[in-house]
């Protein structure tokens, strides 16, 4: 075994260079493919989040999704499509200045247009700007002009402030209070207080203008040669140019930034000469040839215009390491110094410094593949060449790896508690290397022989080994040869992972990362970490936990960032999800975190700073000086879409829809221009949606089945990193009902139906009266058969009878009682023997409606006249025609009760009761007789008489009802009682009741009193 002890002198760097533009910023072109506009002029944003560009064949804005061309602002047309001139004011309103003269201002209120007839200068406007005041400054071809605050004419300076009268370019106020003036006499400048202008040098032609951060204005000749303006005139030679370009800004950081005809180019710390790290030329990428406008957004993003499109450069989150070298699948340690080495199995190892140095200094050429920081202080770095230990002192001392893994490349290493190193190879190989001689497997059996991916030594020395088939072998106390034990987790204790990519103590507990997820273990078990909506932190080779309790993560989908606050609760209910964001190629990641090696894939050094390592790229973040935005996106109902037809929604509080809408689609927006792919949508409408819905990739909401009414449509968004607009926009939906929709219209439904039923009931009373005719006919012939039957032989036969009793009692003396008494006999059996003819033949249906009441009285006054007792009649209610068939029924049933209560009761009076109620017809016989026979009333017939049943026969046959109450000594009450909707026929009296009480069962009318009802009735 070779040991090889050396020095390794370090070279001096060079000089720190500044990190490269594309490092710091992450950029994006658009072009005519995308919908971009193309040669833009000037840049605007307005304070509603607006971005707006002027060109030449239109007004543009970016909501940041989409690009639109628009005739109109805020509902107010522009006069012109030809523009040059753009400002956005503080108090929200954008002003417009048009090639072939005139401007105007759009406020969400209404739009004013101004001429050379409002004091506005003739011609081109070329540059418009809002003075500290609130004044607003037009630069044009005619001259120079402002508009006071709340005045309504421009006024116009020229000679009698000491300026030109025409062609001027721009206006600039500087921090100072100092105002500015290009023209093509020169530039000007007015000093705070004073009344006149004043030349400054050089006395060139000066159009573009711009103040550097030492308060130093530039302003640029028609060939773009840019110059430092003076206001007092230049010592020796007159000035000169400084720089050449089409244009030159600075940003709110005080970066000047050059516009040339074919790139872009940042300038640091105010360098005049080309960077070539600090360009972005059209052939890396930029949109066009001649940049040519230049603006900075509210959220800080860079916005350039070029003949074919439109830039935008976004500062980056994560910086890239900015190196010369081009390194492949680069291992990472934190080093001695407070900086990071970095090395693959090309380059060699370099240290690169804690802050600025994007060179690197070489401290090691051997391979680079895996590292280990000891307890003493040292380094420990493993290639495929072998080991190299980088004391303390500076001192290198190589270690040549074992014969049977020579060239196999390692990929962990670390001490354990008795001075070993054990050092994992590629291929599987485990080796514990102490005192010059290497053991494989440390002479431990008990180790799985599956690979190796991982080690990390816990609180309690113990030294845990993260294997490739989702196990873990954990040395006690540093095992070796003959000390110790080797103890394994895997899927009994929760362990699910496939292979195990990072380890990393946290106090007692330790973090794992590996293919499938991460997990903590602590309490002798595996937990899975579970982010919100569903989030698994999958592929994770790279763990740190900083001091002040964050947790960070490197794996196969980005970066995730899980704060103090949300982990902790998580270790309290394992259960929950946690809160957690994430950084990816649109924060400048490049790449994703290793799946095999080198790892970890994440270091933190000394100074706070993280370093996350891809196949060919390092990005390092500042968790503390992380570049965040504060401000929450503004968001806008753009539009309506209802049956076919859309709705302008923008700026207006309320929206109605024609009668019958049912569906709609609401288009909305969120003006975030830095990083609209993370913006998130939150919107809900009142009376449908019970909570905020999530508009995920989407910017716009779909309603369908709405019912009349009024809806409140509720949105909300938040940036890139969680920060919620705390003003949600808010849009008032009316939906007018139709005719059907309105409650009016089941209403008139159900009085269609009830008069649909009524029509139904008059068909069937119709149809059943016709058919009752008919049963009636058919008995009437029936009855007529009988009647000749009975005529020709029982009435013949009584008829011969009673001549028979008339001739002897011709024979007995006249004035005799016995003549007498047998002359009412026979005159009563000539009345019935008319009656039964009567009967016989149908002659007795009353033909009127008095007749019932008449006959009946006079029936009964003849029996009470021949069986010597009082007879009353009592008629109620005014008196009115029965059914036929009903009248037949009720003179027999009447006759029976009064002819049986004649015969048998024995009685001293009786009564006979006829009531025409308008509920019920009542026929009541009462008598004060010796009453009926208990055994024959709860028979219900005297046996060998018929009477009381064919009472009871009749009465069912008419749908009445019939009682019968008699007691031994108190006399008989027969009563039948007969509905009136079966009584009496259907008359314009019965229809009118009828139609009352429907009314009274739809609501249309109170009903009527009992006492009212009666009196009607």
């Amino acid at each position: 075994m070779c040991l090889v002890a050396c020095h390794v002198h370090v070279l001096a760097a060079p000089q720190p260079q500044p990190q490269s533009l594309l490092a710091d910023y992450t950029h994006t072109a658009w072009g005519g493919l995308q919908g971009a506009p193309v040669d833009v002029m000037k840049f605007a944003q307005t304070s509603d989040g607006w971005l707006w560009m002027a060109t030449a064949i239109g007004l543009y804005r970016y909501d940041g999704t989409a690009f639109e061309r628009v005739d109109a602002v805020y509902g107010q047309r522009l006069r012109s499509n030809d523009i040059i001139g753009l400002m956005a004011t503080r108090d929200g309103a954008l002003w417009v200045g048009y090639r072939l003269g005139g401007a105007s201002v759009f406020r969400k209120d209404g739009a004013r247009h101004f001429t050379d007839a409002d004091g506005l200068a003739t011609g081109t406007v070329f540059h418009i700007e809002e003075g500290p005041d609130g004044a607003v400054w037009i630069a044009s071809v005619g001259g120079l002009a402002r508009l006071a605050p709340g005045a309504a004419r421009f006024e116009r300076l020229g000679r009698e402030v000491g300026l030109p009268i025409a062609n001027m370019y721009h206006v600039l106020f500087a921090r100072d209070g100092t105002e500015w003036i290009g023209s093509a006499a020169g530039a000007f400048f007015r000093t705070p207080g004073a009344a006149r202008f004043a030349q400054a040098w050089p006395h060139t032609a000066l159009m573009s203008m711009a103040e550097g951060p030492d308060g130093t204005v530039w302003a640029s000749d028609a060939a773009g040669r840019y110059y430092r303006l003076r206001t007092t005139p230049p010592p020796g030679n007159p000035p000169r140019p400084v720089v050449q370009a089409s244009g030159l800004r600075f940003d709110r950081d005080g970066q000047m930034w050059l516009l040339r005809k074919d790139a872009i180019e940042r300038q640091p710390d105010g360098a005049t000469a080309p960077l070539p790290a600090q360009r972005l030329t059209v052939s890396g990428g930029l949109s066009g040839m001649l940049a040519q406008c230049f603006f900075q957004d509210r959220e800080g993003n860079i916005w350039i215009g070029t003949s074919a499109g439109i830039d935008r450069l976004r500062r980056n989150r994560l910086r890239q390491l900015s190196t010369r070298l081009k390194f492949d699948h680069p291992a990472m340690i934190a080093g001695p110094d407070g900086g990071l080495w970095v090395g693959d199995d090309v380059n060699g190892t370099y240290r690169f410094a804690a802050r600025g140095d994007s060179t690197g200094t070489l401290v090691d050429k051997g391979h680079f593949s895996a590292g280990y920081r000891a307890p003493d202080g040292s380094l420990w770095i493993a290639g495929a060449d072998g080991l190299r230990r980088h004391g303390a002192d500076g001192r290198v001392t190589r270690f040549a790896p074992p014969a049977a893994v020579r060239g196999a490349e390692v990929l962990a290493l670390a001490q354990d508690g008795r001075g070993g190193m054990w050092v994992a190879f590629v291929g599987g190989a485990l080796f514990r290397f102490d005192g010059g001689a290497w053991t494989p497997r440390g002479g431990l059996a008990a180790l799985p022989p599956s690979r190796v991916m991982t080690m990390e030594t816990d609180g309690e020395g113990n030294l845990w080994m993260g294997h490739a088939d989702n196990r873990i072998s954990v040395l006690a106390g540093g095992a070796g040869p003959d000390a110790g034990g080797v103890r394994h987790l895997g899927a009994a204790e929760g362990l699910a992972l496939g292979r195990i990519l990072g380890l990393q103590r946290d106090g007692n507990a330790m973090w794992l990362g590996g293919e499938h997820g991460t997990m903590l273990y602590r309490a002798g078990r595996f937990v899975a970490l579970r982010g919100a909506r569903g989030e698994a932190f999958r592929g994770v080779s790279g763990i740190v936990r900083t001091p002040d309790g964050h947790l960070w993560l490197h794996g196969a989908d980005g970066i995730f960032h899980v704060d103090a606050a949300s982990l902790s609760a998580w270790l309290d209910d394992p259960a929950r999800e946690v809160a957690f964001e994430r950084f990816d190629a649109q924060d400048g990641l490049r790449g994703h975190a290793s799946q095999i090696g080198p790892l970890p894939s994440l270091v933190r050094t000394a100074d706070g700073r993280l370093w996350f390592a891809t196949a060919g790229a390092i990005a390092v973040a500042d968790p503390a000086r992380m570049h965040r935005n504060p401000l929450p996106p503004p968001v806008v109902i753009r539009s309506v879409t209802s049956g076919g037809r859309a709705y302008d929604a923008a700026d207006r509080p309320t929206l109605a829809l024609p009668q019958g809408a049912s569906s709609l689609r609401i288009a909305f927006a969120a003006l975030a221009l830095s990083m609209p792919e993370r913006v998130r949508l939150r919107y809900r409408l009142g009376r449908v949606d019970a909570d905020w819905q999530d508009a995920v990739g989407q910017r716009g909401a779909s309603y369908t089945n709405l019912a009349p009414g009024t809806y409140r449509f509720e949105l909300t968004a938040a940036n890139e990193d969680g920060v919620w607009n705390p003003q949600p926009a808010v849009l008032e939906i009316r939906i007018a009902p139709t005719f059907v929709q309105t409650r009016w219209f089941p209403l008139l439904l159900a009085l269609g139906a009830a008069l649909l039923l009524y029509v139904a009931y008059v068909l069937r009373v119709r149809a059943i009266t016709r058919r009752l005719q008919e049963r009636t006919e058919a008995r009437l012939e029936e009855r007529t058969r009988i009647a000749r039957s009975l005529h020709d032989t029982l009435l013949q036969g009584v008829q011969g009878l009673i001549m028979s009793f008339d001739a002897h009692a011709l024979q007995m003396p006249e004035g005799s009682p016995e003549r007498a008494r047998l002359e009412r006999t026979l005159g009563l059996a000539g009345r019935l023997l008319l009656d039964g003819r009567d009967q016989i033949m149908g002659l007795r249906a009353p033909a009127s409606p008095d007749e019932l009441p008449r006959a009946l009285h006079a029936f009964g006054m003849e029996l009470a006249e021949y069986g010597g007792y009082a007879f009353e009649l009592r008629v109620a209610g005014a008196v009115v025609p029965l059914q036929p068939h009903v009248g037949e029924e009720i003179y027999a049933i009447g006759r029976e009760a009064l002819f049986n209560a004649a015969r048998h009761a024995g009685a001293g009076g009786m009564l006979l009761q006829i009531d025409y109620g308008s509920d019920a017809f009542l026929l009541r016989i009462r008598d004060d007789g010796q009453g009926v026979d208990e055994a024959v009333a709860s028979a219900g017939s005297r046996p060998g008489h018929w009477g009381l049943p064919a009472m009871r026969e009749r009465a069912a046959a008419i749908g009445a009802a019939f009682r019968l109450d008699s007691r031994a000594g108190a006399g008989t009450e027969i009563r039948v009682s007969v509905p009136a909707d079966l009584a009496y026929p259907r008359t314009p009296r019965a229809h009118r009741r009828w139609w009352e009480g429907l009314r009274r069962f739809i609501g249309l009318s109170a009903a009527r009193p009992p006492a009212a009802r009666a009196a009607r009735d």
